[in-house]
């Protein structure tokens, strides 16, 4: 305001000499001093709020709120890549599966990291997948030899469209030198790690488009058997449920799920926040704006880090996952249901947790004859198998000591909702456990509830560990 009064005391001398330059001056600073406040003053507070989340619980509504009003991007970011070997197919996929890699000083995994990914695949799921590489190193000669040894053990996959190699060149990135110093890091570490956060949001805004789905991957994995048809069962049981991110590996930024809808705005906060945090972090602090506020990881991992030396400095980096299965193919599928039980439940240990792939479980106070536990499917489906697992390696007396298995059908609503009118047995929990296999033969009709009965009251508390079902349809239901 001072600055506009000192203005118009100099302009008012002029007023009598001409009235339309003093009104086409006026106008002009008026549209630069609107445009100095809102552009600097409203850049300069985002900048504020958004540094401030990474300073706050993510659970903060306040935050979540202020995150998805001034970062709802739609579009991509404007870079121009250079494709170094193949070129997108017009046809959506399943899934892409996404890698950054620079030059190592010691060792190089990713020409088996691809082929991990091609030889875990089934022709089928193959058909469903594409793998976008990012040669994210600015030494040039470098980039043309690895896309020279990919194409040259590749190439077929190249030519039908399943593996990609890009690179955007160092003209797009943002400055990295005289980065913030966080964490007490040196500054070769802050460089490294601001890169590699810009490394993977060019990766993330490339692949925006190609599918229905994102899985981030580090260079150095290697994947179990039919991991893709792993994660589609996984998938399938969470339709109707919220989620931002979906965790198939404990470790880094391997095995990290996204809808591809949410890629625009994951790629523009690594590149708001390229030099705050590693990238690992950042992704936590974004589910967490986007209002997921627990990781959802599933065991066994489908992922595993092999690489003995880190990218950074040629370091040593023995980290392993031991959830880790070579053979993921005994996943259950669990089809999309509802949880119902009368069994009082304790704190946040709820029915949804027992029927979860998720390391978590469901915990009731003691339970008394006639309690239940029952599963209502969306739509009615075949089973072929039924796994129940009680108690936990802590609380081994925490397990149902005498209780039944049933299935349903013939669903009718109620006060306290849908529930079957009609059960068949299919056996007694033995030692807390029940499995049974072909279901599908001695079940005649569909199946639209699964309920547990508590057939004797105990004194011990109630922990369902995991519920498996097994369909006839598997991941395509």
């Amino acid at each position: 305001m001072r600055l506009l009064l000192k203005f118009l005391d100099k302009m008012r001398c002029f007023r009598k000499r001409s009235t339309i330059p003093f009104l086409v001056a006026l106008i002009t600073f008026l549209l630069f001093i609107n445009l100095y406040i809102e552009d600097g003053y409203v850049l300069e507070e985002d900048k504020r709020q958004l540094r401030e989340t990474s300073m706050h619980p993510l659970n903060s509504e306040r935050y979540v709120h202020t995150f998805k009003e001034i970062t709802n991007f739609s579009g991509t970011i404007n870079v121009t890549y250079r494709y170094l070997a193949g070129t997108p197919l017009p046809r959506k996929k399943y899934l892409t599966i996404g890698l950054s890699s620079v030059k190592r000083k010691r060792g190089n995994y990713l020409l088996e990291t691809i082929k991990s990914i091609f030889d875990q695949s089934s022709y089928e799921e193959l058909k469903e997948i594409v793998v976008v590489v990012h040669l994210a190193d600015f030494d040039l000669a470098w980039c043309e030899s690895l896309v020279h040894e990919i194409s040259r053990k590749f190439g077929h996959h190249i030519i039908a469209g399943r593996l990609l190699v890009i690179h955007a060149p160092e003209e797009y990135y943002p400055s990295l030198d005289g980065l913030k110093r966080n964490y007490n890091d040196p500054e070769d570490r802050v460089r490294f790690r601001s890169k590699q956060n810009v490394d993977y949001a060019f990766l993330l805004n490339f692949c925006t488009n190609l599918s229905d789905f994102y899985m981030m991957l580090e260079d150095d994995v290697r994947c179990s058997r039919n991991f893709l048809t792993a994660l589609k069962k996984v998938v399938a049981s969470r339709e109707g449920s919220y989620w931002v991110m979906l965790e198939f590996s404990k470790l880094g930024y391997i095995g990290k799920l996204y809808h591809s809808r949410d890629l625009p705005r994951l790629a523009h906060f690594l590149l708001m926040f390229y030099q705050e945090m590693p990238c690992d972090w950042l992704l936590i602090h974004f589910r967490g704006l986007l209002a997921q506020k627990d990781a959802i990881r599933f065991k066994p991992s489908l992922f595993q880090h092999m690489g003995y030396y880190s990218s950074y400095k040629g370091a040593e980096n023995k980290l392993k996952d031991d959830d880790f299965e070579e053979d993921s193919l005994d996943i259950p599928d669990n089809p999309p249901a509802s949880l119902y039980t009368n069994i009082n439940v304790f704190e946040s240990y709820d029915a949804a947790k027992a029927y979860s792939s998720v390391d978590e479980y469901f915990w009731g106070k003691a339970p008394s004859t006639g309690d239940f536990y029952v599963i209502v499917f969306n739509k009615a489906t075949k089973i072929s198998k039924i796994k129940i697992i009680t108690g936990t390696d802590d609380r081994q007396n925490d397990i149902l000591h005498h209780g039944a298995l049933e299935v349903g059908e013939k669903l009718v609503g109620t006060k306290k909702g849908r529930q079957c009118s009609s059960y068949i047995t299919l056996g007694e929990f033995k030692n807390g456990n029940i499995e049974v296999h072909d279901v599908d033969h001695k079940i005649v009709f569909d199946i639209e509830c699964v309920r547990i009965v508590v057939t004797a009251s105990q004194k011990e508390w109630l922990i369902i560990r995991s519920i498996s079902l097994w369909t006839t349809q598997g991941a395509s239901q």
